[in-house]
């Protein structure tokens, strides 16, 4: 097995960027998910709620992050942390402290994206504060994350979606690609599912490992196109998803693996990475 793609998402529910490496840290390879969009009540906005947040473009520069859009100018926001007072933002039932940045990125969404934008505000996950991860699913070790849904890292894999797709033509639905489901790492594999079944996935050379912790049940912007924001059918491929019952004892769409850093901070991933992986006990 190695590795076929490196993901990060700098913005939460915003497009992603494509990496030949990237660095490890306990929360999360370098810049994912450290900032995030919030509403006038400081809770976090995703294309749940607003399915129009995947057309912005993001990049990272030396110095900043930088956001795009078709209908407007790109804006630059500074990778240097921002001054001014710490907020509470709230994501899934986790508070977390924050900096607000410049309004001009608010006005910016606005223009970009018009009404269904007003009000929103990004904000940059502090850096001395942590995030913990649930202690459920952790067999006793701890694990942080920014503004990810829960966990620091998502595995995912080539022959689970090629699985899915192979009963997504034969419903007479449309493949999806990878990118709907927003992973950070993408194992090429040929076997469907393997990797529900890992417990550790481990770089060959030693360099870093990753402990397996949690199915990542979907949701339904696994159905927004992650370029247009096109809707072409509300159902899939959740409605596969449910059926192909990946994992038996569960409710619910299941597609990936949440996962923590078992050691390696500080390594670097780089595609065609071989790796290792270890099942779970029975």
């Amino acid at each position: 097995m190695r590795i076929a793609e490196l993901n990060i998402y700098p913005v939460k529910s915003l497009q992603g960027i494509r990496l030949s490496e990237a660095a490890l840290t306990p929360t999360g390879l370098a810049w994912d998910r450290r900032w995030m969009l919030v509403d006038t009540q400081q809770r976090f906005v995703t294309q749940r709620q607003l399915p129009t947040l995947a057309t912005v473009g993001v990049a990272l520069t030396d110095d900043a992050l930088v956001l795009s859009h078709p209908d407007t100018a790109p804006i630059s926001v500074p990778l240097k942390e921002p001054q001014g007072n710490l907020r509470i933002v709230q994501v899934w039932n986790d508070h977390c402290k924050a900096w607000p940045e410049s309004n001009a990125v608010t006005q910016w969404l606005e223009a970009a994206l018009g009404e269904q934008a007003k009000g929103l505000q990004l904000v940059r996950f502090a850096t001395r504060f942590e995030r913990a991860v649930e202690a459920e699913f952790l067999e006793g070790d701890q694990a942080h994350t920014h503004f990810a849904d829960g966990y620091p890292f998502l595995i995912t894999s080539t022959g689970s979606l090629d699985s899915l797709n192979a009963a997504l033509e034969a419903n007479g639905s449309e493949p999806v690609p990878m990118a709907r489901f927003r992973p950070n790492i993408v194992v090429e594999t040929p076997r469907a599912w393997t990797e529900d079944g890992w417990h550790t996935l481990d770089a060959r050379s030693g360099a870093y490992g990753f402990a397996l912790r949690k199915p990542c049940k979907r949701c339904k912007i696994t159905t927004v196109d992650q370029k247009t924001a096109a809707i072409f059918d509300p159902a899939e491929p959740l409605k596969t998803l449910v059926a192909l019952k990946t994992q038996p004892s569960l409710k619910g769409g299941y597609f990936g693996q949440n996962a923590t850093l078992n050691r390696g901070e500080g390594s670097t991933l780089r595609i065609g990475d071989e790796l290792i992986a270890t099942g779970r006990l029975s």
